[in-house]
């Protein structure tokens, strides 16, 4: 493999068998990177593991519920043993989808509780470790923690989503404040749409006859006019992690086509 940004590096990334997660460890790969990657679901990660390798790549994977504290512990110990450290963490799985259409009053305590470990509480852990990490190796990091344009306000129908996407947003810029001086940079991607099985599995709840039609209408409401590519928002996540943005901490950067600019 020919040297790229990311060439001596390792990057570990959860939700990495999936949509932006997967689009994020190819380009790792192809920039040199060895990766480690992670989810709940075996096959989609053995075969996003084969395709790293088919572009030259190191890379592992290991299956992990990013909500369990043990897990998440194992799965970064596990990174540290197979490749010595870990310089790049995209922390991105994403465990209940958005689009769950129920007004706030009508969740249960029971989807509270999920929604919050699963989006949130998934987030600190990964965090917690791979700083932990990062501090042992006394040469610094960076971390992308993926957030959502549903938490940048409030969201009907969409209340629990919303608020563990804003939640992340605050760990994000409280964990750069905290760990700036030990040179590790924390930042999130604030996404917009883009063309992932969760996005879609919205469209065809909305539109269940024609999801084609509620994809339709959404990008009209974008004005760059279309959904986004799962690659757009990886090239986004790489650059966080890069040395093109060493001065970047605590950012959150925003790629949505400009579908919030009107309000933002």
């Amino acid at each position: 493999m020919t040297a790229g940004r990311f060439s001596g590096k390792v990057a570990l990334i959860t939700g990495g068998s999936s949509g932006i997660g997967r689009a994020a460890a190819l380009a790792f790969a192809r920039e040199g990177a060895a990766v480690v990657i992670a989810s709940r679901r075996v096959e989609p990660g053995e075969t996003a593991r084969t395709e790293l390798q088919a572009l030259g790549a190191d890379a592992e994977f290991v299956p992990a519920d990013v909500s369990d504290s043990r897990q998440v512990e194992g799965l970064v110990k596990g990174a540290v043993r197979r490749f010595g450290r870990i310089d790049c963490a995209f922390n991105s799985a994403a465990g209940i989808e958005a689009g769950v259409f129920k007004p706030t009053a009508a969740f249960s305590e029971e989807e509270f509780d999920q929604h919050i470990a699963l989006n949130l509480k998934s987030v600190w852990l990964c965090m917690k470790h791979e700083i932990d990490q990062m501090l042992k190796q006394r040469s610094g990091g960076a971390i992308v923690n993926a957030s959502s344009v549903n938490g940048l306000g409030g969201v009907a129908q969409n209340a629990l989503y919303a608020a563990a996407k804003a939640g992340v947003l605050g760990l994000t810029k409280s964990a750069a404040q905290d760990y700036a001086k030990e040179g590790i940079r924390v930042n999130a991607l604030v996404a917009g749409g883009f063309r992932t099985p969760m996005l879609t599995s919205v469209f065809e709840r909305v539109s269940p006859q024609d999801p084609s039609a509620a994809e339709a209408r959404f990008a009209e409401m974008i004005p760059l006019g279309r959904v986004g590519t799962p690659e757009e928002a990886a090239e986004a996540v790489l650059w966080l992690c890069s040395d093109a943005s060493t001065y970047v901490t605590g950012h959150s950067l925003i790629v949505d086509g400009g579908l919030t600019s009107s309000f933002r």
